[in-house]
């Protein structure tokens, strides 16, 4: 058996994926490392501050998908990677990078994983959160605006002119790639359940 596990946790903004992230990595601790693909944006110093802000982050272009494949092999072959540090309130990478371990399980979350075949390839388990698309945009109101420092009116704006058409496009589509559907994020306790008994064994086995 591979020592590693690499769960993929895909799904819509504000659809609930960091909280099944949060509560699994809750449960098992150290067991668990978590990698971001909203952490391997693209960095764009060349852009001004006002340049970036009309960026499509929607799209399978503004990441950097094959440095992100690179560190999740890294990881499954038991080396540590430098995670790029991505800071939303200047919409660029920052100069710093985060050490991720090892571990028995690693968790990739972000709303595209599933679009790109060798990112794809990566995961032994892909799970897709399916949520309702008025609570979904409601989410990630309340998010950007208080945790991130946007205005309601940029949130809204972006949500219209990107995240909508980009999540009918790329989003809502790579849910065919799941093995597993879970609807409504991380109120749904049956789900997550049989998420936490998966992850134990799996543990346990290695």
């Amino acid at each position: 058996m591979d020592r590693t596990m690499i769960i993929g946790i895909a799904g819509g903004t504000g659809s609930g994926k960091t909280t099944i992230t949060r509560k699994l990595k809750e449960r098992f601790g150290e067991d668990v490392s978590v990698i971001y693909h909203d952490s391997y944006y693209k960095r764009r110093d060349d852009l001004s501050y006002e340049e970036r802000v009309k960026l499509n982050y929607d799209h399978p272009d503004a990441f950097d998908t094959p440095l992100m494949v690179r560190d999740l092999r890294e990881l499954r072959a038991g080396r540590p990677v430098l995670c790029p540090v991505y800071d939303y309130s200047i919409y660029n990478r920052t100069g710093r990078t985060q050490e991720i371990r090892p571990t028995k399980v690693v968790i990739a979350e972000g709303i595209l994983i599933f679009h790109d075949p060798a990112l794809r390839e990566q995961m032994d388990i892909k799970i897709f959160v399916d949520t309702d698309a008025d609570t979904r945009i409601l989410r990630r109101i309340l998010r950007d605006v208080k945790e991130r420092g946007r205005t309601l009116e940029s949130v809204v704006g972006q949500y219209l002119a990107t995240v909508k058409p980009m999540h009918e496009q790329y989003v809502q589509p790579s849910r065919k790639y799941a093995d597993i559907i879970i609807p409504e994020g991380g109120r749904n306790l049956v789900a997550l359940d049989m998420l936490i008994q998966q992850i134990r064994s799996h543990i346990e086995a290695v």
